[in-house]
């Protein structure tokens, strides 16, 4: 499961004695919720389902599914439905094909989501195999699902603009030099990147101006 409240807390406290910016930043919005979500197939099935669509959409799509095809949290029954069953569930053909994907990937035994491997880039690399993860959705389902603590999505925009807000910065700075920056902020820089999501998501008033 993703970092508990108690964790979340530490890991940023820690971040907050090296770093003034971030103390700040504390200070000025509070912790974050913890983000979490359950290990395994459903979780990352519910996030192709829902890649560039509203979660409401992505929802309406997944309860389709269950009416459809039984227990969409079973790979089985999607490798058994007709590619014309997935798309009167609301699947494109390209999610489509990415849900296959990830079903074979799992019943053949290939991704075993119980044990990726403890090395945070290496369990990347076995989850971008499937077609329809990318490093981002991997990132977040080792962070949210796993609770990894120094998962760091750097590539994510949001993550981006509130570093450059957070440390004062007159532009957004890119992904290289975010990850760069971020070297210094191990081994938690998974409760740095929900704090950032958080910060985001605080209202304008509350942010460091740009």
């Amino acid at each position: 499961m993703g970092l508990s409240e108690d964790q979340l807390r530490a890991d940023l406290d820690a971040l907050a004695a090296r770093e003034p910016a971030f103390a700040a930043g504390l200070a000025r919005v509070g912790y974050p919720a913890p983000r979490i979500r359950a290990r395994g197939y459903d979780t990352l099935l519910r996030t192709i389902i829902g890649q560039q669509v509203s979660v409401q959409s992505a929802n309406a799509v997944y309860r389709k599914l269950e009416t459809l095809v039984g227990n969409p949290s079973d790979p089985h029954t999607i490798l058994a439905a007709s590619d014309e069953t997935l798309r009167a569930a609301g699947l494109s053909r390209q999610k489509a094909s990415y849900a296959r994907s990830l079903a074979e990937e799992v019943t053949s035994g290939r991704l075993d989501l119980d044990n990726l491997p403890a090395d945070d880039e290496e369990a990347i690399a076995q989850l971008v195999r499937v077609k329809g993860i990318g490093r981002w959705s991997a990132e977040i389902y080792l962070l949210f699902a796993e609770g990894r603590t120094d998962i760091w999505p750097a590539g994510d925009l949001a993550v981006q603009i509130e570093v450059g807000r957070l440390l004062g910065h007159d532009a957004r700075p890119s992904e290289k030099m975010v990850r760069a920056l971020a070297e210094s902020w191990r081994p938690h820089r998974g409760a740095l990147a929900i704090f950032t999501w958080h910060h985001y998501g605080a209202g304008p008033d509350d942010k460091a101006p740009v």
